[in-house]
């Protein structure tokens, strides 16, 4: 759907996707009351694998994202819509077509009309790049960040890593955070699920064995969390993938 030819309002969502089609790191929605995209950006496009914008409008992430994936990013629009709670700073794994996994931040934000009800919502999934290595706070927390991300096996206790940096907490959690836009908690998870995740695709262990391998000591806990970061159950992307 081409842009408007006629001047566009600061209020109106287009002129929101005119801004994000420059930013190929974040994908960018406006949904309505029933979940179906109404504005989208050029990113959100591609990663679909679709070619034009007007293949998405009108149509929910339940019909545009493959199963169980659509399904997940719909419940979650449900739950916005239902309750007016936005969804903030959450982790997760999305797996695009031809280009594999990818680490993002996801927001969402319930819409609400002059009257006070909710009319849809808004949403940004921004991709987690690389930190700058050369940062002086980097390097204040290279070796504690190292090690949670290496050890995502045992129990770690992120006091002690803020204790081994020379920091407090609050300060060791403010500076993960400045660098990685994540906290110390989420950076622990990425680690666990990007190493569960290689585990199903290679195939050859149990999910309760995995699970364990990868500091989880109850499978079911770590079900709960995989499906809530990757959008589908272990045995579900073992099954995706074909292994």
């Amino acid at each position: 759907m081409p842009l408007p030819e006629e001047p566009v309002e600061l209020a109106d969502p287009w002129f929101a996707a005119a801004l994000f089609d420059q930013t190929p790191d974040i994908v960018f929605f406006v949904k309505d009351r029933q979940a179906r995209y109404l504005v989208v950006n050029e990113t959100l496009v591609e990663r679909c694998g679709l070619r034009r914008k007007s293949q998405m409008l009108g149509r929910t992430a339940a019909q545009v994202f493959p199963p169980p994936l659509g399904e997940s990013y719909a419940e979650q629009d449900r739950a916005v819509l239902a309750t007016g709670t936005a969804i903030r700073q959450r982790l997760e794994l999305h797996l695009y077509p031809g280009r594999g996994r990818g680490w993002c931040l996801t927001h969402k934000i319930p819409l609400f009309g002059r009257d006070g009800s909710i009319v849809g919502l808004a949403g940004i999934s921004k991709d987690l790049q690389r930190p700058d290595e050369a940062q002086e706070d980097y390097r204040r927390v290279a070796w504690a960040v190292e090690q949670l991300q290496s050890r995502y096996a045992e129990p770690v206790r992120i006091e002690l890593l803020a204790r081994d940096a020379g920091l407090s907490v609050d300060s060791f959690e403010r500076l993960v955070r400045r660098i990685f836009h994540l906290t110390p908690r989420q950076l622990l998870t990425k680690a666990r699920l990007d190493a569960a995740s290689t585990l199903l695709l290679e195939g050859g262990q149990s999910v309760a064995d995995i699970a364990h391998a990868c500091g989880y000591t109850d499978q079911s806990a770590f079900t709960r969390q995989f499906k809530a970061t990757v959008g589908m159950t272990p045995r579900e992307y073992r099954a995706r993938s074909g292994t």
